[in-house]
C-alpha cells in the first residue's frame, strides 16, 4: 500500500490550535492506516490505497473541516513528490535549509501568474523564487520572519491555496516515509 504525507496549512498557528493525536485519531477513524504525525504542525504520515492525491486532498480537508471545524488546504504528495520537492528545488544546497522552501500549492501555478508574482515582488525583499510541479520554491534569504512575501501575497498573485515547508522538515518527513 503506497505511503503518503499530508501537509495541513495553518495549523497551530493563529487560532487553529489542534494536537497530533487528536489529528492522528481523526485519520483513522476514516480508514487510513500506518498514521504517524512528524513535527507539530500538522505534517500526516499515512498508508491508503493508490489513488490520486487530489481526492484525498479533498477527502481531508472536508476531514478537518468536519471533525475540528477548521478551513485548512491539505496537500497530499507520494514520498517521490516529496524527495523531488527537495531535489528539483534550484535553492536547495545554494542557501540555508530553514530558509529554503517549498510551497505545496493545490494545483499547477500559471506561468503567466508566476510572472506577474516576480514582477509584484521586485524591490520587496531578497527572495529568489522558481516555479516547480504544484509547488513554488522559494530562498527566504533573511528568514520567512524578516519576509514581506506572505501566503496571502503569493496567493493572491498564484490564484493558488498552499503551504510551505523548509527542506530541513522535507527531509525529516521524506526519512520517515521509507
Amino acid at each position: 500500500m503506497p505511503r503518503y504525507v499530508a501537509l495541513l496549512g495553518s495549523i497551530n498557528v493563529g487560532g487553529n490550535r489542534l494536537t497530533m493525536a487528536e489529528l492522528r485519531a481523526a485519520f483513522e477513524s476514516e480508514g487510513f492506516s500506518n498514521v504517524e504525525t512528524v513535527v507539530a504542525s500538522g505534517n500526516v504520515l499515512f498508508d491508503h490505497d493508490e489513488r490520486p492525491t487530489h481526492g484525498l486532498e479533498e477527502k481531508l480537508e472536508r476531514l478537518v473541516r468536519a471533525k475540528f471545524d477548521m478551513r485548512s488546504i491539505v496537500a497530499v504528495r507520494s514520498a517521490d513528490e516529496i524527495r523531488s520537492s527537495i531535489e528539483d528545488n534550484p535553492f536547495t544546497g545554494h542557501g540555508e535549509d530553514a530558509k529554503v522552501h517549498t510551497l505545496f500549492l493545490d494545483g499547477e501555478a500559471d506561468p503567466a501568474q508566476f510572472a506577474v508574482l516576480v514582477a509584484d515582488h521586485e524591490g520587496r525583499g531578497r527572495e529568489r523564487l522558481a516555479l516547480g510541479p504544484r509547488a513554488l520554491y522559494i530562498d527566504y534569504v533573511d528568514g520567512v520572519g524578516e519576509s514581506r512575501l506572505t501566503n496571502a501575497f503569493l496567493e493572491r498573485r498564484l490564484g493558488r491555496r498552499g503551504t510551505a515547508r523548509n527542506v530541513r522538515s522535507l527531509a525529516r518527513i521524506l526519512a520517515k516515509m521509507r
